[in-house]
């Protein structure tokens, strides 16, 4: 058999400095490429700011303190419920009653479901009260996605705000 006849041999590969020096820096940007898209993502969509002016907002926290108390003196009972209805809007409930139980009079109740991580997704939801004086409010927001959102109900009466709480709730 003549040496036209056989197949080439092979040539070896030879891990070079060169080489790993590529793969080292090809990893090192991938890394880095990730972890900018990342950090982008997490900045562009959570700015991190609760309020604007911290310092505005604590020369009221003695007040804010102040209408706690008031409030939990009144004893009131306050429940919430959110459920989505046949159109899959998120229908909030809410059920107010004294400190002897009767149904509470006289306030305007509004309700805002905030979203833990974008502010722009917050959804004001406008509250009615339900006929017959039963203490009983009703509101429904519309394109609001599932998942745990933040409750905030405000109840207005003669005096201003007299009622104020934040709950955790999770919509399906």
């Amino acid at each position: 058999m003549s040496r036209a006849d056989q197949p080439p041999e092979p040539a070896e590969f030879r891990l070079t400095g060169r080489h790993v020096l590529a793969i080292l820096v090809g990893c090192f940007g991938i890394v880095f490429a990730v972890n900018g898209y990342m950090l982008y993502r997490a900045v562009s969509s959570f700015p991190g700011t609760v309020t604007e002016s911290s310092y505005r907002d604590s020369q009221h926290f003695n007040d804010e303190i102040a209408a706690a108390r008031a409030q939990a003196a009144r004893g009131w009972k306050v429940s919430a419920t959110a459920v989505r209805d046949a159109d899959g809007r998120a229908v909030l409930r809410v059920e107010a009653r004294d400190a002897t139980g009767a149904p509470i009079q006289g306030l305007a109740f509004k309700a805002t479901l905030q979203h833990p991580a974008n502010r722009a997704l917050d959804r004001h939801v406008a509250m009615a009260a339900v006929a017959g004086g039963s203490g009983l409010f009703e509101g429904a927001a519309t394109d609001v996605a599932p998942g745990k959102w933040d409750l905030v109900l405000e109840g207005d009466g003669a005096e201003g705000r007299e009622f104020l709480s934040h709950n955790t709730l999770v919509l399906r």
